[in-house]
């Protein structure tokens, strides 16, 4: 995937809250041997139900994820991070057997069995599960968020819809299909995005739009605050799809999506 052209634009009308796991009181477990940098499992120590929510989270920092852990009951995460660029995300796990190791540990340390298994990707994280969903393990997967994350290349490269190019839709495939499931009720699909147009590559924007005439669902804009003093600009809904569109085109607007993972977990489960 190309760079993309920087955005000139700053803006400080938004608050652009941030969260740390200064409130996090549970254990952070290395788990080693399967990426050059291990991932870390995030563990509440007053697990209270007899089964738990794995969420397997690419890309951001560990203390957000573990925010989110402190504020959603009944969840554990493993906050995986392996450098820059969805290939770098995506290249590791076109592997099966990656996932199925990363999966393992998590569950030999586990107290409770997993009830249910998510994955969730920030920005360029969405490489890695791109490739997850491509292997046999998508039947295992009860659902995906996506946080400002999902690109393609244009075909010609480089060249906007604006300029006459159009979509690789080779890049979407697996998404299409986990849309199409989630519509239907048999997975949970829930992306935000931002109004950020890298240029050189296929915005957030264009990939939900591509995604929502892919299954016929119609954009519905709205106006609200969302996490963190973010604005809400549209929510799209139909079975366990979810797409919610947000203001914003600068790094502050993008990193936004992130620091809101506590919130939008909930829509995994269809909780507010």
């Amino acid at each position: 995937m190309m760079a993309q052209n920087p955005s000139p634009m700053e803006e400080h009308i938004r608050p652009h809250g941030r969260v740390d796991d200064s409130g996090f009181d549970g254990k952070k477990i290395p788990l080693p041997g399967i990426f050059d940098k291990d991932p870390l499992l995030l563990m509440r120590n007053d697990f209270s139900q007899d089964s738990v929510n794995l969420l397997i989270h690419f890309h951001g920092e560990e203390s957000v994820v573990a925010h989110a852990m402190a504020e959603n009951e009944g969840w554990a995460a493993v906050a995986v991070n392996l450098g820059n660029g969805s290939s770098a995300y995506g290249e590791p796990l076109k592997a099966p057997e990656r996932f199925d190791s990363l999966l393992q540990a998590a569950r030999q340390h586990l107290q409770q069995p997993i009830r249910k298994l998510y994955l969730s990707g920030f920005s360029a994280g969405y490489g890695a599960i791109r490739s997850i969903l491509k292997t046999s393990n998508y039947a295992i997967i009860d659902g995906v968020m996506l946080l400002d994350g999902l690109h393609a290349s244009y075909i010609p490269a480089q060249t906007p819809i604006s300029r006459g190019g159009r979509i690789n839709h080779e890049d979407l495939s697996a998404f299409q299909k986990l849309a199409e499931d989630a519509t239907s009720g048999t997975k949970a699909f829930v992306f935000t995005h931002s109004s950020i147009f890298p240029g050189t590559f296929v915005s957030t924007t264009e990939s939900a739009d591509f995604l929502l005439a892919a299954t016929g669902t119609p954009r519905r804009p709205v106006l609200k605050e969302g996490p963190l003093g973010m604005q809400q600009l549209g929510e799209s809904t139909q079975g366990k799809l979810k797409i919610l569109a947000f203001a914003g085109n600068t790094a502050p607007d993008h990193i936004d999506h992130l620091h809101g993972l506590f919130h939008f977990i909930r829509l995994l489960e269809h909780r507010k």
